[in-house]
């Protein structure tokens, strides 16, 4: 649910409130915040309460099998606040259910949970208030299958206007035969600067999604399946919504996609973010920029020179690598070779060496999937001597997850689940060390952070976050503020303060205030 004050507050003629649950990763978040914003846009009440709520949305992660349960555990707690329901929680009179899961599984959710008004998939984003309607009307979403010419029309129209239509012009092709379920085959859907948002991150950060989709086939992954192919969103589009966002007080833009560094080959032919950065750079009040989801194989010397030169750009690199066993990767599908640098270990040693040789304090974030199938001891071993020698900042490791629909989840020798637990827990103990080493070796400087929120009160404590650390994933720094054990921080949350770093741990820094 949206946490800000201003997202609690009910609109002007408003006819419902609507409460939204937005799960899995940060791409997931900027749909769910467009949602809000048309349904805001539309004369809806937004509360972040769902006792509170006339219609709640779960925006579902359907990626791996720990996201899908808590997407049905998610989805079946919103269902106690239906009035339906009898139990006095809540009164919402409609649920509805969209995003990775419900694109992935539509017909089987629609059979399993009764209680779901409306599934809609990633595609329909920009359908939100109409379906929101049909739900509230008790029609469900899917007015093509009911075979409303109002219904149909409006499609066409909302269609056209989205500019979703494939080079031959045709429409996507619907999915499902359940008048509760709208989802398209193919999703086209790609937002711009056109569309609100109601924004959920904590002040002053906020994503911004420049591309959609995904054109590499990697073997454990189903989000092409999800999202459909590359589509980039136009420079002019990325820039308009930098620039208002700026203006309503965000500084810092933290830029994401299935695959951030492939951004504009569908337009131009060949990647264009660094172009795109020192367009962003010029952008008034924006302080830092921050890249998610870089992909080994498209990091070109165009862009290290971008994150090294530009002074607002974050010295901060999220590179997933997965592995770093040549049979594993090749396995993975991982050995693609874009701007001459190929997926196996020792290009990914020269790769990870060339970025700190030309972005000087760079920090490193990479992710690494354990018992794939086909990992042996040795290759697992392989996967650990990597990890000591580069020494990564900030590193997630997760237990392979077999996906139907996959090519992986067709491969004979499957890892058994307890192996893959045990692999996870020691590369995860190694990782622990290797980052508190790379904190400390931090520890004395002063460093600019962005504060976040206040800490418990009489404690003088300050949170927030250096450049080395992303959103959500990467730890904070816990600022003390001098002689105000009692009285109240020095700096406030949403603004940027200069800090000692004073101590280390794992994942965080201690720090203190400087005057």
């Amino acid at each position: 649910m949206p946490r800000t004050e201003e997202n609690a507050t009910p609109a002007r003629g408003e006819r419902a409130r609507v409460g939204l649950v937005s799960l899995g990763c940060a791409k997931n978040r900027v749909d769910s915040e467009v949602m809000l914003g048309l349904l805001r846009e539309a004369g809806y009440g937004i509360t972040a309460d769902p006792a509170e709520a006339d219609v709640i949305i779960v925006n579902t992660c359907g990626f791996i099998g720990p996201a899908k349960k808590e997407s049905i555990d998610t989805i079946l707690e919103m269902a106690q606040f239906k009035r339906e329901a009898g139990d006095g929680r809540g009164h919402a009179r409609a649920l509805l259910v969209g995003g990775c899961l419900a694109q992935r599984y539509p017909e089987e959710l629609a059979a399993e949970l009764p209680e779901v008004d409306v599934f809609f998939g990633t595609n329909e984003v920009d359908k939100v208030v109409r379906l929101v309607e049909a739900a509230l009307a008790g029609r469900g979403g899917n007015e093509r299958r009911e075979g409303g010419e109002k219904g149909e029309r409006e499609e066409t129209e909302e269609t056209d206007r989205r500019g979703e239509r494939d080079e031959r012009g045709e429409q996507g092709e619907p999915v499902g035969r359940s008048p509760r379920v709208t989802v398209t085959r193919v999703p086209r859907f790609l937002y711009d600067d056109t569309m609100p948002r109601v924004l959920s991150t904590p002040a002053p950060t906020a994503y911004v999604k420049i591309a959609e989709g995904c054109d590499h086939a990697c073997a454990f992954c189903i989000i092409p399946r999800l999202r459909g192919k590359l589509r980039s969103r136009p420079p002019d589009s990325v820039l308009r919504e930098a620039r208002r966002l700026a203006e309503q007080g965000v500084q810092e833009l933290v830029l994401v996609a299935q695959d951030v560094t492939a951004y504009g080959k569908d337009l131009y032919g060949e990647p264009k973010l660094a172009t795109l950065l020192r367009e962003l750079d010029r952008v008034e009040g924006l302080r830092w920029i921050r890249l998610l989801y870089t992909y080994p194989t498209s990091i070109t010397d165009e862009l290290l020179a971008a994150v090294a030169e530009l002074p607002k750009v974050c010295k901060y690199i999220d590179l997933p690598l997965q592995h770093a066993d040549d049979r594993v990767l090749e396995r993975m599908r991982r050995l693609g070779r874009g701007n001459g640098v190929a997926g196996r270990r020792a290009d990914l040693e020269r790769l990870v060496d060339r970025i700190r040789r030309r972005i000087p304090g760079v920090a490193l974030r990479t992710s690494f999937i354990v018992g794939f199938p086909g990992e042996t001891d040795e290759a697992f071993g392989r996967l650990l001597e990597f990890m000591r020698e580069m020494e990564f900042d900030h590193a997630g490791v997760f237990a392979y997850s077999r996906e139907e629909g996959t090519v992986a989840a067709l491969y004979p020798d499957q890892v058994p689940a307890a192996v893959k637990r045990a692999r996870r827990a020691e590369a995860m103990r190694l990782q622990q060390a290797i980052s508190l080493g790379r904190r400390r070796a931090r520890v004395g400087q002063e460093v600019m952070v962005v504060v976040e929120h206040r800490g418990p009160p009489g404690r003088g404590r300050l949170i927030g976050r250096t450049e080395w650390q992303a959103p959500e994933v990467d730890g904070k720094v816990f600022i003390r503020v001098p002689g105000e054990e009692t009285a109240g921080p020095g700096a406030a949350p949403g603004q940027f303060a200069r800090v000692r770093l004073t101590g280390a741990r794992p994942y965080d820094w201690l720090a203190e205030l400087v005057r």
